[in-house]
């Protein structure tokens, strides 16, 4: 994982670019640079995934000067045909051919990319800025606008407190240049459904995860795996075991009184044969990481707060104590096949708007999770299930068949890979468990009761009335808002809202989150 920033204009002092290039030196503890362009500022923090050597570090380019944090995937076939058009290169670095294949076919590259990036260029030949986001933003963009109309571009809203007044997610799938954004590749967006047997469906899901899985363990550096014991880690974890011939380094944490995963994370990583490591974490742990987390990634979403604190405390163990840079994670299979809530939809096409609306806002709950709680401890995160065919599949697939008409949720997913024998049968039929729950029921209750103790009922009353926008409506609420607006005072709009069930479903009016309170949790988290 990198940071990047970008100052699309003159008027800021080098200084001012490097301290805020600084506040996110963990995304790139390897190496720092800041250069000036014709037209203002271009930074970089490193951390050495691709390419090695000096000749892979940012800013990339002459007279089209760049910056990106991001895996191209497929880029050596990208090279080697820029390469016979005349352009020559330094580095094993996969971003350094973004400048050539921007020469060649400007904001076109852009639909061309399989790529998880977020990038900042200047075109010095027609002294332009662009900046681009990958079409499901799991690499992360911020943008703002000075008053005297200058566009400052960072990877994360604290290179950019001091920069500007209003702080706004990059839009994925956009691109930005002579001041618009412009929609490229829009993931949610409605398709003719693709119709047939389960087993006509089922193959590409397999085969184009299996793809995804496979592409994503390409790294210079040593990769590793967090396995929670549901069906999702435990996918990805049992595609790479297979694909690769050495074990897995895989990672699971529980809370040491009721810790519901660690047993299933631990028949997996046996079942693989993974080098297995288990972080176990208390009451104490919790509340002491709590500010650190809600720091780290600028939100007051009670769901995302709830599942980070044990995604932040077991990435900053494998930082610790391994030499693992990049690690693979089982995030967006939810918002692709369903959730617990999602069983609740009353048709098919209430069930696709639902999807559509999580793909379209995954980049600001769980992507921005599993982005922050590991690049905050110098890790970079890949995202199997965001591969974007996989993705662009899988939307397309009539939503009828991905209601919950078989009395399991993400059917799927499970048949597709039903015949395979990758992971223990009784895992890959497990009901699912939402994360913070798996970690330990203890940890949400943990955190609810330790709410509850800021504030009598007159301090909540008074407190919940200071928020005009996404209101807090409990204590815990109130807890994470009042933290995150001491690191990020009056950026709230910089999340949409509150991650909760479509309250318009029948079941589905509830006041917390959790899939604990649906009546169809049924054995999920047993």
């Amino acid at each position: 994982m990198c940071s990047i920033i970008g100052i699309c204009g003159e008027g800021t002092e080098y200084e001012s670019v490097k301290e805020a290039l600084l506040r996110t030196v963990s995304r790139g503890p390897d190496a720092s640079r800041i250069i000036h362009t014709k037209n203002g500022w271009l930074g970089f923090n490193r951390l050495s995934i691709m390419g090695l050597t000096e000749a892979g570090m940012q800013p990339f380019g002459e007279d089209v000067q760049l910056v990106c944090n991001g895996e191209i995937y497929g880029f050596r076939t990208l090279k080697k045909e820029l390469m016979q058009k005349g352009y020559t290169f330094l580095s094993d670095s996969d971003c350094e051919i973004l400048p050539a294949l921007y020469k060649e076919y400007g904001t076109e590259m852009f639909r061309m990319l399989d790529a998880e990036f977020a990038l900042i260029l200047y075109d010095a030949r027609e002294d332009t800025w662009v900046a681009a986001r990958d079409p499901i933003g799991i690499r992360p963009l911020y943008y703002g606008i000075r008053p005297d109309g200058t566009y400052v571009f960072a990877s994360e809203p604290k290179n950019l407190l001091k920069l500007t007044d209003r702080i706004e997610p990059f839009p994925p799938g956009h691109y930005f240049k002579n001041r618009e954004f412009v929609r490229y590749r829009d993931m949610s967006e409605r398709k003719p459904y693709i119709t047939g047997s389960l087993e006509e469906i089922t193959v590409p899901i397999h085969d184009l995860l299996i793809e995804g899985v496979k592409k994503r363990l390409d790294s210079d550096t040593p990769v590793g795996f967090l396995l929670s014991g549901g069906l999702d880690s435990s996918l990805v974890c049992g595609i790479a075991a297979a694909a690769t011939s050495r074990p897995l380094e895989t990672w699971a944490i529980g809370m040491d009184l009721d810790a519901i995963d660690l047993k299933y994370a631990r028949e997996v990583a046996e079942y693989i044969h993974s080098n297995h490591h288990e972080v176990i974490i208390s009451e104490k742990d919790v509340i002491e990481a709590l500010p650190e987390v809600i720091e780290a990634l600028g939100t007051y979403d009670i769901t995302t707060i709830r599942a980070s604190v044990g995604m932040y405390l077991v990435c900053k163990a494998i930082h610790e104590t391994s030499d693992i840079r990049v690690i693979l994670t089982g995030e967006i299979s939810d918002e692709i096949f369903g959730y617990k809530y999602t069983d609740f939809a009353p048709d098919a096409e209430e069930f696709q708007k639902e999807a559509q609306k999580r793909i379209r806002e995954i980049h600001m709950y769980d992507v921005l999770r599993a982005d922050r709680c590991i690049s905050v401890n110098s890790l970079e995160a890949r995202v199997p299930f965001g591969d974007l065919a996989f993705v662009d599949y899988c939307m397309a697939i009539d939503p009828e068949m991905k209601r919950n008409h078989y009395g399991k949720g993400k059917y799927l997913l499970r048949r597709a890979f039903e015949q395979d024998a990758l992971i223990p049968d009784s895992i890959l039929w497990r009901e699912k468990a939402a994360f913070s729950d798996a970690v330990g029921h203890s940890l949400k209750e943990d955190l609810e009761r330790y709410a509850e103790k800021q504030y009598t009922d007159r301090e909540f009353e008074e407190g919940i009335l200071k928020y005009d926008h996404a209101r807090p409506f409990t204590r815990e609420s109130l807890l994470y808002r009042d933290l995150f607006e001491q690191f990020y005072p009056g950026q709230s709009r910089m999340v949409t809202d509150f991650w909760m069930p479509n309250r318009n479903w029948e079941g589905c009016n509830v006041t917390d989150p959790s899939a604990r309170v649906l009546s169809n949790y049924g054995e999920s988290g047993i």
